[in-house]
């Protein structure tokens, strides 16, 4: 026989997981949908050519490929945001600019797993592309704010930088030529600690006097508001630009809003990935940050560049969903209190009567109720566990008497509390009840 193994890193997903899983990716759709987003997809495979060099030597190691039967170099694609560069170049003509657009699927890496972190996951990307604004930056912060709200969260804050502020620092201090082995340096701050990131600035710009300054400007004092951070980084990059412009106008937008409490400037968010260019931000949650960012994205104005000649500056975020579910769990989420398949279940206490069993069953569910039919006669205790793993809250149950009058029993399960004689309308009303009561 053959083991039934699965690869390190992967893993199968049990319907009580992935129940929630589809509650959370609902809930997330949703809001997308509310701020006028619409859903792509694109292919799991692309040419590698496609793939490497667009995130990063990191990332580019992580990447998974190999040749197909035809030969053909390929890969799996390890975010979803190359792919949507790819995509806007060839359907340029077939959409409307600016294309807002929202994309739940798989990527892999091969990478190290750890809690919440698989070489196999699910990325939730929201995106605005074909305009370069305050306005649509905005409306991507925002959408994340709304997001995490939409699924019962409510401490956490969204860590803000600019990649274009921290590139013209670089050069004010004369680093510029380092700046991608600066910024992946950085990007290590929460995991490595400053003494070993001053350690590697110190090896890759050769001065400990850069080392320091770079330290100096991402641990900056961030504690007197966005404004006096702003000050304070345009200083030490030489002096105010479009880049910091940018940011107090964003800022502004946010505090009008009202959801400015959300969000603070932390100099040290860089991304690691190479394609960034403008404003970036991660997700911190403030009961688990040790879980790390949930949400995390930026500008990107010349990653579509690469594949079509059309100036298609952009901007979105990424929600890691493994990640999010695992904390989601942890924090104990009402989300995690209903993973059951079906509102209520039809027990089986008759072949002969299968037929009216199957009749109520469709009757309930053009009401909206999700109902379950137990399909073999059985003792009821086993039924009764069948229910109980599938975790459906309530049981059907139908005797000799019910059937002749029309009626029925209803049993809640967890307390075997019984109301009968129930009509049809009376179950009804009891079953959408407990939905709405849930």
């Amino acid at each position: 026989m053959i083991q039934p193994k699965i690869l390190k890193g992967f893993r199968d997903s049990v319907p009580s997981q992935e129940i929630i899983r589809k509650q959370v990716m609902a809930r997330l759709e949703h809001v997308f949908t509310l701020h006028g987003f619409v859903p792509i997809d694109t292919p799991v495979l692309e040419y590698t050519e496609v793939l490497l060099g667009k995130g990063g030597g990191e990332t580019d190691k992580q990447i998974f490929h190999f040749a197909d039967n035809g030969g053909r170099d390929v890969a799996l694609r390890f975010d979803l945001t190359v792919p949507f560069a790819r995509f806007m170049a060839a359907h340029l003509q077939e959409v409307s600019i600016p294309f807002k657009r929202f994309h739940i699927a798989k990527v892999w890496r091969g990478e190290n797993p750890q809690r919440g972190r698989y070489r196999e996951f699910f990325q939730c990307d929201f995106d605005i592309v074909g305009v370069d604004s305050a306005s649509a930056d905005l409306e991507i912060l925002s959408m994340m704010e709304a997001s995490l709200k939409s699924l019962g969260l409510d401490r956490f804050s969204i860590r803000v930088a600019h990649r274009g502020l921290f590139n013209a620092f670089l050069g004010h201090i004369g680093q510029q030529q380092h700046s991608v082995e600066i910024l992946r340096t950085v990007d290590k701050l929460r995991k490595i600690g400053s003494d070993e990131v001053f350690s590697l600035l110190r090896e890759t710009t050769g001065s400990e006097h850069a080392a320091a300054s770079i330290l100096e400007y991402i641990q900056a004092d961030t504690s007197k508001g966005a404004a006096h951070t702003l000050d304070l980084l345009s200083a030490l990059a030489g002096d105010e630009s479009e880049h910091t412009s940018r940011m107090r106008e964003i800022f502004g937008y946010l505090e009008k809003l009202g959801i400015a409490s959300r969000f603070t400037i932390d100099p040290s968010i860089t991304r690691g990935l190479d394609y960034y260019t403008g404003i970036v931000y991660e997700t911190f949650l403030d009961d688990l940050p040790q879980i790390g960012s949930i949400c995390s994205g930026g500008r990107y104005n010349d990653l579509a560049s690469l594949y079509t000649k059309e100036h298609l500056p952009g901007v979105g975020s990424s929600i890691g969903l493994d990640r999010l579910l695992a904390a989601l769990e942890e924090l104990g989420n009402p989300l995690f209190t209903d993973a059951s398949g079906s509102d209520v279940i039809i027990f089986n206490q008759d072949v002969a009567s299968q037929d009216r069993y199957h009749l109520l069953a469709n009757r309930l569910r053009g009401e909206g109720i999700r109902c379950d039919v137990y399909l073999t006669q059985k003792k009821l205790p086993a039924q009764f566990k069948y229910a109980e793993l599938n975790g459906i809250p309530f049981g059907i149950i139908m005797s000799e008497e019910d059937l002749q009058a029309g009626t029925c029993t209803l049993r809640r399960l967890a307390t075997r509390e019984d109301i009968g004689n129930l009509t049809f309308e009376s179950l009804l009303s009891h079953l959408k009840r407990n939905k709405t009561d849930c």
